[in-house]
């Protein structure tokens, strides 16, 4: 009698979940056949946690009347959107410009602060850290290599304070140079009739998939159905070699990394590797193709960094790595930089240095035993157009050793480079001395 009812009891529960099943099922079915609920309504809804607005007060310079050129406090406004899920922000740079304390609030009413980590005044973009208790979800990351011409695109921000507001448009069209002042101009910019106005800047322009393709940065005075955004793929090269700068102050790799994009789907490669450094000696060659770091797919070469921002070092980095046909698995302990990279040589010359370690210079040349591995080279540089790369160690200038930064710092403030700007210098590379001339842009600012 008991097995009988027992078994009654769960034929019931048996057909009470199926008929659960089939109720959840024929109302998810209701809502995909509910024409109210169009790509970009799912698009907006899976976006708005990772869009962030940001306020802040801020002092200008007055252009009314008489007051003109007086300081005066102004309240600010603008957006984030969330590229990493453990609170970094992506927005423009002119939002947080100036703002001491930057008031962040959430599509879910939380308010905290953010801390400016990094910034390039040049392109415009700055990253953020905002704290929060729970992790905030990263944006959905698209391409704006595949962009056309009338697609239809929507904003997302904090227009004249209106948080979250939410316009729509098409693609006007592509690779606009805009000049906004005299010290600012934007290159390669998407055009879009979608309305963006004061606040919107530094949030996300989406496509109908919901993939954030640019970053809204700039209206035409006076014009109507006229905007700008950032191109993502642009946006997101910037916010790499922003996290690089963070992390090579503290950590090493060796490994100079960038996005490339086959079928339009990004994938990381590996565009250079210093000689002598972590990852060349576990093997990590030109051409490689990074799949995972530490356990985590990687898409964009901001990831690499990312995963490092938070590493207090000396750690260990694993990765999953493709070169050719052979996919294999790689591990090699960080080195902790003893000494942060110079911003001193990048405007004079275009580079940026670390210390070589004792081990790295060990049996290369008799007479130097110590020197700054060149970690970046700027494009159009004058380090370039003398053929120094990444990887090279300079151990020699204007006749003085470059052993420590200190040392360059002392040669760049010679009061003799006013008379003499072509300054010879001496490299090693791999095992073998090179010599040079190099001109010096500018003096560095004392």
């Amino acid at each position: 009698m008991l097995l009988r009812m027992n078994l009654g009891i769960r034929l019931i529960a048996l057909c009470l979940t199926g008929y659960v099943l089939l109720y959840v099922a024929a109302d998810q079915v209701a809502a995909d056949e509910n024409p109210r609920i169009t790509p970009l309504v799912k698009a907006v809804r899976n976006c708005s946690m990772s869009v962030v607005n940001l306020r802040g007060r801020k002092t200008v310079r007055s252009d009314e009347g008489s007051n003109s050129g007086q300081l005066k406090q102004v309240n600010g406004m603008g957006t984030g959107v969330v590229i990493d899920s453990r609170g970094y922000v992506l927005t423009n740079y002119h939002v947080v410009q100036g703002v001491r304390e930057i008031e962040v609030t959430t599509a879910d009413r939380q308010r905290t602060t953010a801390q400016l980590l990094a910034h390039d005044p040049e392109t415009d973009l700055a990253i953020l850290k905002v704290d929060l208790s729970r992790p905030l979800p990263r944006i959905k990351i698209g391409t704006s290599s595949d962009l056309m011409l009338a697609e239809t695109v929507t904003a997302v921000g904090n227009a004249y304070g209106y948080e979250h507001t939410v316009t729509v448009g098409i693609i006007s069209q592509l690779g606009r140079t805009v000049r906004v002042n005299d010290d600012q101009v934007y290159r390669n910019l998407i055009q879009t009739d979608a309305a963006i106005n004061p606040g919107n800047s530094g949030g996300p322009l989406l496509n109908m998939n919901g993939d954030m393709i640019g970053i809204n940065v700039a209206v035409r005075i006076g014009a109507q159905g006229i905007a700008f955004a950032i191109p993502v793929n642009d946006a997101l090269d910037v916010a790499a070699e922003l996290m690089d700068n963070m992390v090579e102050n503290r950590l090493f790799h060796g490994m100079a990394v960038k996005t490339v994009y086959v079928d339009e789907q990004p994938q990381v490669v590996v565009a250079s590797v210093a000689p002598g450094s972590p990852a060349s000696k576990a093997g990590v060659k030109r051409g490689t193709r990074i799949i995972e770091v530490d356990g985590q797919s990687i898409a964009h070469a901001m990831e690499v960094s990312s995963s490092l921002l938070e590493s207090s070092g000396p750690t260990q980095m694993t990765m999953k790595v493709q070169y050719g046909s052979s996919i294999d698995r790689v591990s090699f302990d960080l080195e902790q930089q003893r000494v942060s990279s110079s911003d001193l040589a990048w405007k004079p010359l275009g580079l940026k240095l670390t210390q070589a370690s004792a081990d790295e210079l060990e049996g290369r040349h008799p007479n130097y035993k110590r020197g700054l591995r060149v970690v970046e080279v700027r494009d159009n540089s004058p380090a370039e157009s003398e053929g120094i790369m990444v990887g090279d160690v300079i151990v020699a200038m204007h006749g003085w050793k470059t052993e420590t930064v200190d040392n360059l710092a002392y040669i760049l403030e010679r009061k003799d480079l006013d008379k003499q700007k072509d300054l010879m210098f001496y490299i090693l590379r791999d095992n073998e001395p090179f010599w040079g001339q190099i001109r010096v842009a500018s003096r560095p600012a004392r």
